[in-house]
């Protein structure tokens, strides 16, 4: 679907409740629907933040299925599994720009040479963007969560089990256990 007859804001606006896209390379790019234990680490993650958000009372903690505008020459907008906000109100609208935080857990089908080449752009993308911070968390993996920084894109700090992951500089003093992205 070609946005050349609607902006951005429009097409994502108009989607069937319950479904997730992004535009990309002037596409309106429909999501897959995420599993049982990648949407339990997300919500795990939305309410870790919200609690920071609510103690803080500086920004606000944003759940799934949320669109973020960007004006990328490639990318129109975002949708993280869990951001972070800082900035004016979409109202009823779409964020009208990046999040300082994104936090993006892998699916099923998020694995692979093709897939890591896919995140590994859509990480620049979101440093680009003005995104300070973005996790990949990875659910099979040993490292569970990387986590990118706009000084360093390309050199994550890993985290495991047994500990807690952060999301310095975005969220100075925000700290969440790895172990609390599992089912208990």
């Amino acid at each position: 679907m070609s946005l050349k007859a609607k902006s951005a804001a429009e097409l994502l606006a108009a989607l069937p409740d319950g479904r997730k896209a992004e535009i990309i390379d002037d596409e309106l790019v429909l999501m897959s629907p995420t599993g049982d234990e990648p949407n339990y680490a997300a919500g795990e993650i939305f309410v870790s933040l919200r609690q920071q958000a609510r103690a803080t009372g500086v920004g606000r903690a944003v759940g799934d299925n949320a669109g973020c505008l960007v004006a990328l020459p490639h990318r129109g907008s975002f949708s993280p599994d869990a951001p972070y906000y800082l900035g004016p109100s979409g109202g009823m609208n779409l964020f009208p720009r990046a999040p300082v935080f994104a936090v993006e857990v892998r699916s099923e089908g998020d694995y692979g040479p093709a897939a890591e080449r896919d995140r590994a752009a859509k990480r620049a993308d979101y440093v680009a963007a003005g995104t300070l911070v973005v996790w990949d968390v990875d659910l099979l993996g040993d490292a569970i969560v990387r986590v990118y920084r706009a000084g360093a894109p390309t050199a994550p700090t890993l985290y495991r089990r047994g500990e807690l992951a952060e999301a310095k500089p975005a969220l100075p003093g925000w700290r969440m256990p790895v172990d609390d992205l599992f089912l208990p």
